[in-house]
Order: structure tokens, then sequence, then C-alpha cells
């Protein structure tokens, strides 16, 4: 039987500018899928992604090359699987000026 977690790494937070998601200790997972709800939405327009960053420690991250879309409408979900990420995965991106997202986000894993 394999193994499955849902965390919930963001939970009610609002993005503005700069954001990353709480880094999260994944070695044990082969597969992942973060999902993005989006529970209010100002002047974001469609098109904006993050990105999701590797880990081998939490600390010192890379670039994975997946992309996850940040969702513009409330209740509106969006999401990006990942295979192949080491001990730990986050996400990262930047708001356009003046914009905001109010947000939940999930960490599906499986074994």
């Amino acid at each position: 039987m394999r193994e499955s977690h849902t965390a919930v790494v963001e939970r009610n937070v609002t993005w503005t500018g700069t954001f990353e998601v709480e880094p999260y200790e994944t070695a044990w997972a082969g597969e992942a899928i973060y999902f993005i709800r989006a529970l209010d939405a100002v002047r974001l327009p469609e098109g904006v992604m993050a990105k999701i960053q590797i880990s081998p420690d939490g600390m010192h991250w890379a670039d994975e090359g997946t992309l996850l879309p940040v969702p513009n409408q409330h209740d509106e979900v969006t999401f990006a699987r990942v295979r192949h990420f080491g001990g730990w995965l986050r996400a990262v991106g930047e708001l356009p000026e003046g914009a905001s997202v109010t947000v939940i986000v999930y960490l599906a894993l499986k074994e």
C-alpha cells in the first residue's frame, strides 16, 4: 500500500511582491503536487507563475524547472506536479506591483 500525506504549508496568507512558500521536507516521497487555492485576489493578472525550488538541506535552493500558476480568481485552484526532488521543496515567486493574492497552499506527497 502506498503512503501519502497532504500538508497545508500556507493558510490564509496574503502574498504581495516577492513571496516564498514555507519549505517542506519531502525526502521520503516519490512524487509531489503543489495546489494553490485563491481566497482573494486584487489586481493580479493572468499568467503569473511561481517557481518550484529544491534543496538538499532546506537552506540552499535551486530552481527545479517546474512552474506553478498563481490563481487570480476567488476559489480558483491551480497545481503543479513534481518528481525527482531530493530532500526539500518550496515555491517562490513575485507578484506585479499593486497586486496581491490571499492563498491556501497544499503539498500532497506520495511514496
